[in-house]
């Protein structure tokens, strides 16, 4: 590097300092904001259809995609100096809105997740998809990295203690996700491969305990029906079935926007929200789905160059588990939609219908944002150096 500063002429002049790009000034990294617009657009098309042309349905979506945008230009703004000394205090700010849950939240079909305050309802677990890797990853971020076991046991527990909570409300699928996000932290922090092994033969080794003690009765037949759909075709396999039927009928080019049978004629429930790929594989074929698998693909590259790249422990560990995250939403919501994963009520990222996912993804991509701007300033001030 010395040598290349000593052969550069004019060391310090005014002709080699350049303006910052609108993009860098107002924190945005273009490539990742491009490919979110793509996919939110694709959403949207999908989405018409899905619902049965309801037009407003697609308004609603684009006003949720409008907030989360702007949400995520807002987060994208916060430094990631910032986000370390804010860490602990929203991670207890979560748990306690979990634990008034617990006394104080709304329940609505059975489960007990959400908290009204002054006519506002939101559901705090959401908030901790963000909250426990941010604080899993403060915590790491200023100790010896691979982790020693006693950090690794702390961490465990930060983690634990919010999944658990959640898990009482009951939110399976949240609560896994959550934990999967604090994992994903130790992951890039380097974790020795012994404790990941170890963590599998625990795992494998708490299947029965968990089957009989914590699975709810619910839980239990979700897994049955994954196993085998048929033993209830209309009743808690309808879901499964509909949902393959449509995938396989619609072969490599599909049936056409809006041709689709099993949505159009209402056999498959949920089209326009868990089961929206169902719908993109009949009308668009598997080209279609291939092209969303491709936009996907794009971002989490995006997602771990930005990583990568990072010169922060802390900045390198959110964005590795926001990526790591967003693949998890993916991969389960694709799963479980083939029959090959229990219906555990996860999304497709930013195409099925909701407003609570959106906000809090496009608030995860502000942070991934904030790293990714981290480096940019970091590239400018070397310029400025040299």
């Amino acid at each position: 590097m010395g040598d290349y500063v000593r052969q550069l002429p004019h060391q310090g002049s005014a002709d080699m300092a350049r303006p910052p790009s609108a993009a860098t000034r107002f924190h945005i990294d273009v490539p990742l904001l491009l490919l979110l617009s793509a996919l939110t657009l694709y959403g949207l098309f999908v989405l018409y259809s899905a619902s049965g042309q309801d037009m407003g349905a697609v308004v609603r979506q684009g006003r949720y995609f409008v907030v989360g945008y702007v949400i995520m230009i807002l987060a994208a703004q916060v430094s990631l100096e910032r986000y370390m000394r804010w860490s602990p205090w929203l991670y207890l700010v979560g748990i306690g809105t979990l634990v008034a849950v617990m006394f104080f939240g709304v329940g609505a079909k059975g489960a007990q997740r959400w908290l009204s305050i002054g006519g506002f309802r939101f559901q705090p677990s959401e908030i901790m998809k963000l909250v426990v890797p941010m604080a899993v990853a403060w915590y790491l971020a200023d100790r010896i990295l691979p982790p020693r076991f006693k950090y690794v046991i702390a961490a465990l527990v930060m983690l634990g203690l919010p999944a658990l909570l959640i898990l009482q409300q009951p939110d399976l699928g949240t609560a896994l996700l959550i934990a999967a996000s604090g994992l994903f932290v130790l992951f890039m922090a380097g974790i020795g491969w012994r404790y990941i092994v170890g963590a599998v033969v625990l795992a494998i080794a708490s299947a029965w305990p968990a089957w009989m003690f914590v699975l709810k009765d619910y839980q239990k037949q979700r897994i049955l029906t994954m196993l085998n759909p048929e033993s209830d075709k209309l009743g808690a396999g309808w879901n499964i079935i509909q949902s393959k039927t449509a995938i396989g009928s619609g072969g490599w080019a599909g049936k056409g926007w809006m041709n689709g049978t099993q949505s159009q004629l209402d056999f498959l429930p949920e089209s326009h929200t868990d089961f929206i790929i169902a719908v993109l594989a009949e009308e668009f074929g598997l080209r279609g789905v291939l092209m969303l698998m491709g936009i996907y693909l794009l971002i989490l590259l995006r997602g771990f160059w930005i990583g990568v790249q990072s010169q922060s422990s802390f900045g390198r560990m959110m964005a590795g588990s926001l990526t790591l995250t967003f693949f998890v939403y993916i991969f389960v919501n694709m799963g479980m939609v083939a029959g090959l994963l229990p219906v555990v009520g996860v999304p497709l990222p930013l195409v099925s219908a909701g407003g609570t996912s959106v906000v809090t993804l496009m608030a995860g991509f502000g942070i991934l944002m904030a790293v990714s701007t981290c480096l940019l300033y970091t590239s400018d001030a070397a310029d400025e150096v040299v």
